[in-house]
């Protein structure tokens, strides 16, 4: 979303090209629907980088230079582009006048949808860590609802930047969210408060005994407060097959650190890894 809100920025003083990769084959740098943004003296945005990259630059100034239509070209990445992938990557190259803003949208919605499917990230906590991860998750394709139950959370300048690609509620209880949450949605409860972690997590299990539409319910913490959880999920009656639907602690093993901005990383990597 940044880089879409940086390309817009360009584009509205100066005109440039489009360039996507519209398919590859083989082992390529980039999937299909990766894009960057090339103006005469800018790049926004990058397909890989290397000699691919550079040969992509200099035919969108090309065409931006004599005025050409819309192109595709292919490209196989061996000796004569002095890359060794061995895979084979077509380019689509489309010129955009200056200020072409809902051309260069109409393009990034085309590019989306040939993307990997996005991450659906539902977040339980503002806290330190929830902050750190929603800095990280709206760098990524990914469909973020930010959940907590005090309001005044939300209110910061840098979350402007992100509008589209996360959604804040402030809800209160906040456990009433969980019915509400979009199918197959990856859950991840930090509050500030246990007793608010206990009861996110009591509904979710509630929704999957319904429903089982949740595809990970993550609560982050230590071993020893999962053991309490569990002790007082199963005296509500939850089922032990039920219990190991939850995750905890969260975040990808070996990634070790404390601080907010370590863990961030630790789960996003465990939820791409999970959507692989």
């Amino acid at each position: 979303m940044n880089t879409l809100k940086t390309a817009c920025d360009r584009l509205g003083a100066a005109p440039a090209c489009w360039v996507e990769v519209v398919r590859c084959q083989g082992s390529v740098p980039r999937e299909a629907g990766t894009w960057m943004l090339v103006l005469a003296d800018e790049l926004v945005g990058t397909i890989g980088g290397g000699h691919l990259e550079f040969e992509a630059m200099a035919q969108a100034r090309a065409l931006m230079t004599e005025g050409g239509a819309g192109l595709e070209r292919r490209y196989a990445l061996g000796p004569s582009l002095g890359q060794c992938c061995g895979g084979v990557v077509w380019l689509r190259y489309e010129p955009l006048a200056r200020g072409d803003l809902a051309g260069l949208r109409r393009l990034a919605a085309r590019s989306a949808r040939r993307l990997a499917p996005a991450l659906r990230v539902a977040l339980f906590g503002a806290g330190h860590v929830g902050h750190a991860l929603v800095r990280l998750l709206t760098t990524l394709p990914c469909e973020l609802h930010w959940i907590d139950s005090r309001d005044a959370v939300f209110a910061l300048q840098w979350l402007d930047d992100a509008t589209g690609a996360v959604v804040c509620e402030h809800s209160a209880p906040v456990e009433a969210a969980v019915s509400d949450l979009a199918a197959h949605s990856q859950v991840l409860i930090m509050s500030f408060s246990h007793a608010e972690d206990l009861e996110v997590v009591a509904a979710c299990l509630q929704r999957q005994r319904a429903r089982a539409d949740l595809d990970f319910i993550g609560l982050i913490g230590s071993a020893t407060k999962w053991a309490v959880f569990r002790r007082r999920l199963a005296q509500r009656g939850f089922s032990a097959q039920e219990l190991d639907q939850v995750t905890c602690p969260i975040g990808l093993p070996g990634i070790h650190g404390k601080e907010p901005e370590v863990i961030a990383v630790a789960v996003a990597a465990q939820l791409l890894q999970r959507r692989g």
